[in-house]
This record gives C-alpha cells, structure tokens and sequence, in this order.
C-alpha cells in the first residue's frame, strides 16, 4: 500500500497544536452514511464488535467511510461489503512506548514486522538515532515513518544524552527539544530518564518541563519511592515503563502515573505486573514493548503476544484488550484511536474468536494492509562511525592491590547489582577468568575519534572464550564489547569501525559472525528473516563459546545505560546508579 492511499490523521497533542495538525478531519459524507443517505465505502458485516466503552461484544453491519468508522447497526448499501460471520472486530493495537531503533529493523521493514500481528499505531521515543545524529536524526525518523501504514507518533527525547555520564554525537538542547515540539506527530516529551535530577529540581531538567509547548511528559523512574517518587510525580510526569514489582507498580498507580507493563527482550516484567491488574482492574494500565529484537518478533509476536500472556495469567479477555487500545489511546490524546465507533479511524482487526489475538486480516484506515515502497536512507545517516582505531594493548588494565567493582547481570531485567571481588591478575595485570565467570568490558567513544574508552568487569555472562561488541549500547550507542580474550576484543571494536556498526562476534584472533547496522549504526537495511537468520546464528555461536545469556546482544547494550541502577559503565567509566556518580573501578584493599 502506498502513502497515496492513506487517509490523514489528526492526532491531538493537547494544549499545543503541532505545524501541519489539520483539526477535525469530519466529511459531510460520513454523516451521510451513518444517516443511511449515501452508500458507505466499505461494510464489514455479520461480525461481533468489541466496544471498549462497556466491555461488551456488539451484534451490527460496521460502516466505514473516508477512512473512519461512521456507524455501528443496520447498514445494507456500500461499494463494498464484507461478510465476516463468526469472526471478531477489535480496534487495532497501539503500543505505548517502543524505541522502534532495538528492533534492528529499519522504520519501513519494522512496520511489516508488527502490522500482520495487529499492531496499528506505535509511541516512539526516538532517542536512539537522536543520541547518534542529534536533532537532525529525529527529524529525519519523522520524514521516515511519514506515510506508513503504521502511525508513528513520536515523543520529543528528553535526554540526550541520558546522563553527564554518557558521550552522544551531541547533546540535544531544550530549544532543539522546543523545535520538535512544533512538528506534526509530536505529541509531547519522551520518558524523563535523569529521575535523580528531576527529583532535585536541576535548572536543566526543569526548563524540560517547562518548555511550555506541552504538558505531556513519559516517565522512567527505575525503583523510585516514597517521597522521591511523589516528587517525581509533582513534576507533572504521569507514566512510568521501568517498574519491575508489583509494589512498585502499586505505589506508581496510587500516586496517578500510568503504569506501562513492559515486556521487552531483556525486560520481561509483564507477568509479574499483572497482579496490579487482578486486582484493580485495567485501568491506567496498557502494554508497551520497550525495546524487542527480531527473535521476539519473529517466534512470539508484538503485543498480540502480551494479550496471550495476560489472558493466561487470568485477566479477561476484555480488560485484557483494553490495555492494548483505548488505554493507551487516552493516555497520549490519540483522540481517534483505540476505539471501534462513530468518528474513530478505520483501525480495526478481525479475529477468530475474541481470545485468539493474532488477527486473519488487519484493516488500516478502512483498507486491507498491502504493500508498501521501502524507505530510502540517506549516505549521512549511514556514515555514523567515528572510532579512533584500537588494538589488544586497549584493553588491559593494570593491576592493583585491592578489591575492584563487577558488574553482576541480572536475567531477563536490565538492572544489574553492585559486586565487590578481588580479581584475578597475570603478569601484573587483571584479566579476565572464566573459571570465576568474570569477564572484561570496555565501552569505546565512537562518534568524535576521542580514543575515550571506560573499563571493567561483569559477572554472570558464562563466556568460555572469545568476544562480541555492539554499537547498539544505550543510550549514547558508544561500541560496546565483552570478551575473554583482548586480542578478539579489538578485532571486534575495528570490524564495527569497517562496517559502520553493527554486531560482532569474535573467536581465535577471527571474526566468526557479524551482523551489520549501517544505519546509524544500530538499524539494518536487510528485511526481518535476513535479520533474524543472523541474529539467531550469531547467538547460537555465542552459545559454543559458553555464553549463557537469553538475550546477549540486548544485554550487553544495556550495561551501559548509566540511569537503570545499580552498577554500568560508559565511556567515562563505572556509574554508581544510585549515588549517581562516576566511581572508581579499585575499591581499596
């Protein structure tokens, strides 16, 4: 399906209308139609509609006319009518926060990738590429996704980078944030992440919040409570995707965020969040992915894969649906969206039955999804890379006398804790020792040449030998590498240099797979199995090589997210999360 054969949608921001928002998009024909004057463009008949207002399955022709729905009853006369007797109609499925860059996928094959299994609409947070190629980045994703046939709506980053502890191409300004305010399809400020500065009321995180264009701010307040958190809230930030627990989830929605059960790659919280639903109902709950990589996609599903999860663990279908569309709809003033009724756009999928989430056809603005013409990249989202070159020397690190700090994964979460060892040293270095499951990290500055490097330990990776590095490394997408051996580290770090990023992995002095990401570094231009093939060869190398994680590449790229506690380490160095310092590596003897 091409962008011509799209009807336009107005999204409503709030209090601040964004350049090129139409208003009310009403025809005089739609009305026509649901009176029973006209024909309607298209009737989809005999089904039962899910009405997300009363939770109740509805018997009715559906009238759709310009894209939109125009009526629910008795309609007999169309261009077209479609019989669908025995089948279901919800809304389409809107995500609530993805950073659509972790799926590896480009804008365009990231949209084929979630469109068949019903997800319609999406909230990005574009900080990913924004990190990478600054302001003119997010500007460049909006013209992207302009005209697929998934809405993309996007959130202003707000941090750029995420901390004082991280090294982005360049930092993202409040008046650069001003500016993208102003553009259709933002509707507001992407998720807070330097909650301790917010907290204390930093002269820079408050001009964020009181930019004045907009008074819609996501949150990202990992384990806050008790008066932090209610000064969070104070802010004016009224969601939160980081909880983990149901007590943090329950004291988050007792003080008005909206809670956003995430299930992510390597942050699968979503069973453990759904008490909060038993027991309070739906309400000021909804889905959001976060960050899912192509072999989630491709063997479990997007959101139609957390209805399933949600309907198992004993939450009705109903409620289950409303966290996947009117929820999220709401919470960011989708005013058209989430909803199977007069003057809602035509986003609606057909099910076999109410409980089988994975829809047999998918209607966007009133017609079957098609094909669609791939985006075209430009040469300087794709010239990223700016690493100094490295060798095995870059690496080692000198011994001391004392007790240093490790960072210990966690499985399926991205937090990690805070170990104290006394490492193992050779030849009047530390190095790394599998035996003791502890493995060398380094996060190299790549987009200025600086040769700026942070290095360390971590813990619970199971790594027998060998290395793998990623340009994929959150939030400022610096390379990350993890190995054995350094040697196979730096063979690692200048492959992503030759390739323009990516993924690789590394054994006995030879690169042994590779996937590359030349769009900024963090996307691929190949499509979905290409992707996903690689992806799944290249863990299944890392296996060989004694790795024990579910999601490495995730993984790792998270362990330099210096705002998700306890310990990370960027390119500046080890990052105390909960004292929000710079800490030395040595802890004295």
């Amino acid at each position: 399906m091409g962008s011509d054969s799209l009807v336009a949608f107005e999204a409503d921001p709030g209090p601040h209308r964004g350049k090129g928002l139409t208003g009310n998009p009403v025809q005089a024909h739609w009305l026509a139609v649901a009176r029973g004057d006209q024909p309607a463009d298209l009737v989809l008949a005999g089904a039962q509609v899910f009405n997300v207002f009363t939770r109740e399955w509805l018997r009715g022709d559906l009238a759709i006319a310009g894209g939109h729905v125009v009526g629910l009853g008795d309609y007999r006369e169309a261009t077209e009518r479609v019989e669908l007797e025995g089948a279901s109609l919800v809304p389409g499925y809107i995500d609530a926060h993805v950073h659509l860059e972790s799926s590896k996928l480009m804008v365009d094959e990231f949209a084929r990738a979630v469109l068949p299994h019903g997800t319609t609409s999406i909230v990005a947070d574009p900080h990913e590429i924004a990190n990478v190629l600054g302001e003119r980045g997010v500007r460049w994703f909006l013209e992207a996704t302009e005209g697929l046939p998934l809405d993309v709506f996007v959130m202003a980053p707000s941090c750029v980078p995420a901390s004082v502890f991280e090294s982005p191409a360049a930092p993202l300004t409040v008046s650069e944030l001003a500016g993208l305010l102003e553009l259709p399809r933002v509707i507001g400020v992407a998720e807070m992440m330097n909650f301790p500065g917010v907290v204390a009321g930093e002269a820079g995180e408050m001009a964020k919040l009181q930019v004045g264009l907009t008074d819609h701010f996501d949150g990202h307040a990992p384990g806050l409570t008790g008066r932090a958190l209610n000064a969070y809230a104070a802010a004016g930030i009224r969601s939160d995707h980081e909880a983990t627990t149901y007590e943090e989830a329950l004291e988050k929605r007792r003080l008005g965020l909206a809670v956003m059960l995430r299930e992510g790659s390597g942050a699968r919280n979503l069973r453990d969040l759904l008490q909060l639903v038993r027991r309070f109902g739906p309400e000021n709950c909804m889905f959001c992915t976060d960050d899912r990589e192509p072999a989630f996609l491709v063997e479990e599903g997007h959101l139609d894969q957390m209805l399933r999860v949600t309907v198992a663990e004993g939450v009705a279908v109903e409620d289950a649906l409303l966290m996947a569309t009117l929820n999220p709809a709401r919470q960011h003033r989708l005013r058209r969206l989430g909803a199977i009724a007069p003057g809602y756009q035509a986003d609606i999928l057909v099910l076999e039955s109410p409980d089988q989430f994975t829809p047999r056809a998918v209607y966007k603005r009133g017609r079957v999804l098609g094909e669609f013409p791939p985006v075209v990249v430009p040469d300087w989202v794709r010239q990223s890379m700016r690493m100094a070159p490295v060798s095995a020397g870059s690496f080692r690190m000198p011994a001391g006398a004392g007790q240093v700090l490790v960072i210990g994964i966690v499985a399926d979460q991205l937090l990690t804790t805070r170990e104290v060892i006394v490492p193992t040293q050779r030849d009047g270095e530390i190095v790394a020792d599998p035996a003791r499951d502890l493995v060398k990290i380094a996060v190299v500055e790549r987009h200025h040449a600086t040769g700026r490097m942070g290095r360390g330990l971590v813990t619970n990776v199971g790594l027998q030998r060998g290395a793998f590095a990623s340009t994929v490394a959150h939030d400022a997408h610096n390379l990350v590498v993890l190995g054995v051996d350094d040697e196979d580290m730096a063979i690692c770090a200048n492959r992503l240099a030759e390739v323009g990023g990516g993924i690789v992995v590394a054994a006995g002095g030879r690169v042994v797979g590779e996937l590359p990401l030349p769009v900024g570094g963090l996307m691929s231009d190949q499509p979905l199995a290409a992707v996903y093939a690689r992806m799944t060869e290249m863990e299944g190398v890392l296996k060989e090589l004694g790795c024990r994680l579910e999601a490495p590449f995730l993984t790792i790229s998270f362990l330099a997210l210096s705002v998700i506690p306890e310990l990370k380490i960027t390119d500046r160095g080890l990052v105390d999360v909960r004292r929000f310092a710079l800490v030395p590596f040595e802890v004295g003897p």
